[in-house]
This record gives C-alpha cells, sequence and structure tokens, in this order.
C-alpha cells in the first residue's frame, strides 16, 4: 500500500503547521511542506513519517528561541529531506529511531546540532551542519554519514562514541574550536575518504580504547597533532595525507595497537571507486561520454599500479572539456569525476566548484588576476567547472579583463597541473572557438568529451524520475506523447534536454494543481499524486 502523502502549506486543502498534519497522518505518512518558514518544533515517539520539502522553495522548520531540540523523535522512524532547521539548542535528537536525514541543513545553537544515540541505524547524506556546539554526535548506532560539511563549530565537530560503528564517508569537517573529529569510548568506525581542516585542537582524536578503521583521510591546517590515538586504542590507519599540523603528524601511544599502511600495494580495486563507476553507469543515455570517463579512470589506475611496481609512467593532465548542449549532463558528470579522482588518490578533496565568468574577471587592472588566483586556490585538490567558458573571450571592448582571466587560468592550470582538474564547458562550436585566443590554452587540456542530445525516450526515462523523486505517479500511458513532443522539439535552436525536461515537469504540476483546484473538493492523495495525460497534454501545450 503506497504511503499517505499530507500537504503542509497555504494552498487551497494543505493543513496550515507541520503539527497539524502530523496529528492527523497516519504511520507510514509522508508530509510535503511548501517553501516557507514555520515556527515550531517536533516531537515524535513511536511514529514512522517523513518529513520532506514539497518543491524547491527553501522550507525552514525555525526553533530558534526554545531551549530544547527542534526535532526530537524516540523509537519509530523518520526521514527529513530537503528541509533546514535552525535552532538554539539543537536540531535533531534522535533516540533508537530509524532515521534518514538527506539533502538538510541544520545550525544547531546550544549542544550538538545533530545527536543519533540507541542501537536503529541512520542515513544521514548530503547534508551541512554549522553553527553548533558540537557538530554532529552518534553514541551506539550504526549507520552511514556521507557527503556532509561539518563546519563552524565551536567545540567537535563529529563525536563517535559509546560502541557506534557508523561509516564516515567523503565529509568534509571544517573550521573546529577543538577537534575535528574525536572517536572514544569502543567506537569502531569505519572514517573514509574524509578532510578535516581548521581546527583548534587535534584533527582526528582516539582516545578510551576505540579503534577507528581511517582510510585515506586527508588533515592539514589544524593547531594539534593531526592523528593521534591515545593509551589503549586501536585500529587501522590506511593511505593518509596529514600537513600544516603541529608534530608529529600521526601520534600512536605506546600501548596503542594501530596499523599504519602507507600504501595498499596489494589491495583489490577499491570498493568506493567502483560504487562510484556504478552512479556513472546508472545515469540515463550518455553512452559516448560514460565510455570516455571509465576509459579515463582505467588510464589513471592503470598508471597507480605501473607506478607501484617501479615501471614508467607517462604525464597525464587531469584537465578535460566538456561539449554539448545544455541540459546533458556536463555539470553531474564534473561532480562524479573530481570524486573518481579522489577514490583513486588522484586527488585528496574531490569537490566541485563550479564558477563563471563573473567569478574570475575583475573590473579594474590587477584584479582579474587577484581573483582567478583566489578562485583557484579555493578549488585545489578538487574540480573547477567553468560552464560557458568562452564567455571569457567575449568582452566589451578594451576595458574588458577577460582576456586576462583566461591567461592566468592557462598559467595556473600548467604550475598546478597535479593539484587540481579544471573542466571548461559549453556549446561545442563556441568552445572551439575559445581554445584559440591563447596560443597555450588547447594543450592545456587532456581530453575533449563530447555530451550528445538525450534521446526522446531518454527524456521521458528522466522526467519520469523528476515527478518520482518529487512525490508524483506519472501516468505510463503517457510516455508515446511525452517521447513524440520531445522529438518535435529536439531540433529546436534553444533544445535545453533535461532542462527542457525539468521546465515540462514543472508546466504539468501547475496544470494538476489547476484542474485538481477545479473539482470544487479536498482531493485524494492518490488524486494529489497522480499526473494524468491531462496534465501532460495541458503542459505541452502551454
Amino acid at each position: 500500500m503506497a504511503a499517505r502523502t499530507v500537504q503542509v502549506g497555504s494552498r487551497p486543502g494543505a493543513y496550515p503547521t507541520i503539527a497539524h498534519a502530523l496529528a492527523d497522518a497516519g504511520d507510514g505518512a509522508v508530509i510535503a511542506i511548501a517553501g516557507g518558514r514555520y515556527p515550531e518544533t517536533v516531537e515524535l515517539t513511536g511514529r514512522r513519517v517523513s518529513l520532506v520539502a514539497a518543491d524547491a522553495d527553501p522550507v525552514v522548520l525555525d526553533g530558534r528561541g526554545t531551549d530544547r531540540p527542534v526535532v526530537v523523535a524516540s523509537r519509530g522512524a523518520l526521514t527529513l529531506r530537503g528541509i533546514e532547521v535552525s535552532a538554539s539548542a539543537g536540531a535533531v535528537e534522535a533516540t533508537d529511531v530509524e532515521l534518514t536525514l538527506d539533502r538538510c541543513t541544520f545550525t544547531g545553537g546550544r549542544g550538538p546540532a545533530v545527536s543519533v544515540r540507541g542501537t536503529a541505524e541512520f542515513t544521514m547524506t548530503g547534508c551541512v551542519v554549522s553553527d553548533a556546539e558540537q557538530g554532529v554526535v552518534v553514541e551506539g548506532a550504526p549507520g552511514l554519514l556521507a557527503d556532509t560539511r561539518i563546519q563552524e563549530i565551536t567545540g567537535d565537530g563529529v563525536i563517535v562514541g559509546v560502541g557506534a560503528s557508523p561509516t564516515i564517508r567523503d565529509c568534509v569537517v571544517d573550521a573546529c574550536g577543538l577537534r575535528g573529529i574525536y572517536v572514544y569510548q569502543y567506537a569502531r568506525p569505519v572514517i573514509e575518504g574524509c578532510e578535516v581542516a581548521n581546527t583548534g585542537a587535534e584533527g582526528i582524536a582516539v582516545a578510551h580504547h576505540a579503534t577507528p578503521d581511517l582510510r585515506r583521510c586527508v588533515v592539514h591546517d589544524v593547531r594539534g597533532v593531526g592523528i593521534a590515538f591515545g593509551p589503549g586504542c586501536g585500529g587501522t590507519v590506511t593511505g593518509h595525507s596529514v600537513t600544516d599540523t603541529a608534530e608529529p603528524g600521526l601520534s600512536i601511544a605506546g600501548t596503542a595497537e594501530v596499523t599504519v599502511v602507507e600504501q595498499a600495494g596489494d589491495a583489490p580495486v577499491d570498493s568506493r571507486l567502483e560504487e562510484l563507476l556504478g552512479d556513472l553507469d546508472a545515469m540515463i543515455g550518455l553512452p559516448s561520454a560514460k565510455a570516455e570517463v571509465r576509459a579515463l579512470v582505467d588510464e589513471l589506475q592503470v598508471n597507480d599500479w605501473r607506478r607501484r611496481a617501479g615501471l614508467p609512467v607517462g604525464g597525464a593532465s587531469h584537465h578535460l572539456v566538456f561539449t554539448g548542449a545544455p541540459g546533458t549532463g556536463k555539470t553531474t558528470v564534473a561532480r562524479l569525476y573530481g570524486r573518481l579522482l579522489k577514490a583513486l588518490g588522484v586527488l585528496p578533496k574531490g569537490e566541485f566548484l563550479e564558477v563563471s565568468r563573473r567569478d574570475l574577471v575583475g573590473q579594474y587592472i590587477g584584479h582579474t588576476a587577484e581573483k582567478t588566483a583566489q578562485v583557484f586556490e579555493k578549488a585545489m585538490g578538487g574540480v573547477l567547472f567553468i560552464d560557458e567558458a568562452y564567455t571569457l573571450s567575449r568582452g566589451g571592448g578594451d576595458g574588458d579583463f577577460g582576456q586576462e582571466a583566461i591567461d592566468m587560468l592557462v598559467k595556473l592550470m600548467e604550475d598546478h597541473r597535479d593539484e587540481v582538474a579544471v573542466i571548461v564547458a559549453g556549446y561545442t562550436a563556441e568552445i572551439a572557438e575559445f581554445m584559440s585566443v591563447n596560443p597555450g590554452l588547447a594543450s592545456r587540456f587532456g581530453k575533449t568529451i563530447e555530451f550528445e542530445n538525450y534521446l526522446p525516450d531518454e527524456l521521458v526515462r528522466i522526467l519520469a524520475l523528476m515527478a518520482d523523486g518529487g512525490g508524483y505517479d506519472l501516468d505510463r500511458t503517457s510516455d508515446p506523447v511525452l517521447a513524440t513532443h520531445f522529438a518535435r522539439i529536439a531540433d529546436d535552436p534553444g533544445f535545453g534536454n533535461a532542462r527542457d525536461a525539468r521546465r515540462l515537469f514543472e508546466y504539468m504540476r501547475k496544470a494538476q494543481s489547476q484542474r485538481l483546484r477545479g473539482t470544487g473538493r479536498m482531493p485524494s492523495v492518490a488524486e494529489l499524486r497522480s499526473l494524468d495525460p491531462d496534465d501532460v497534454l495541458a503542459a505541452i501545450a502551454r
């Protein structure tokens, strides 16, 4: 049986507050919340519910001014998706709850922003945690903390204790007053591919018989020791990087039993790498682009094996050119490419920074070089993505400094070729013209990858995924109509591929709203979820 979905917001038939919706919703309900600020707190015991943002507009659950956490849950199951929680005394406190936090933002105030205790498994992915006394506290619980940024914390960024055994993967812990990650009291987490920087004490501290498994972690610019194991602790440290910390970079107490593996020469291909390649394969369409990225990964992997075997390895540039029409997945693949380079050990961070002309070009002599250098410095260790890069060479006359930005990029790309991956993207013809504006520009890029337009059937599948992700059920009898529509507009000069699919989906939502509003009654949950053929036809007709 499908979960019941109830609406919160100002639209007709919606509940005015989250509390009203929760009071009426049964177990398994999905509370879809319209954009806005909701000055509420939520307390759940033994409930199984999901609170999700209904659309792209920000949903802020504002509990500032209260002396308790904004969301308190015990037992049951709770999902927060796309929600911003602002707190004075903790954003989320979960005890023995099957907790899922996806693409949320938490500001915590006093105490921990997110606290997970008990034995129930949790998942926290794609979140941002900031402005709290502690960032994320996990005690006793297994689970996953991934692709999350914890920053501007007055105390410890991440605390794992009381036998907890989560996996902490691809997270950034930055600007903490005390330790970046603190593992204590028999905790045994796997901490993989994380970056810890700018802490007031140790980057990663292990105490009280904890036994973490640290894999490919990067610790830099911390005031204390980079990684410290206290007496009686154990664990493994594999492929770590520690720079600009107090001495020693890695400190192991005399009674600690820690295995340090500098190079995993006999290790199998990293499971994280295979997982990322699986994400690449799962993308709809783009067979040629995906094959090119896989070929790059294969080459880098084999080069690493040759290097470990003492064989010669040719130089390789990580800088790429992505060409093709808008909406063909260039940005998505660029993000994934950064993560692949990190998984291969080629880049330490793998973070993605997207910039445009205004981020690079200044307004007076010398300003452009300064701005470009600052952007480049920020992208070091990851991917610098410049969309519509040819706009740099299309200035407004003698007073334009776009050429200065290009010249600066050419120099920085060569000086730091092993420390950053620069990807420029845009229309095929315009990018070809752009490459001619500086004699050394084209030679800086190792490969050009063409992103072909999506086929009509692929765009139908993309649209169906968008609908499903938004809590809608697309009537699949409309697939032939949608495919015909996409085939018809594919030759239009402004054809936007997935962007046009997104635009059509928004038109379909509006058509459904008008249709349901015209019934003069409160729709059923099935009707609220359904996008029927009339909605599709109305959207196409716009």
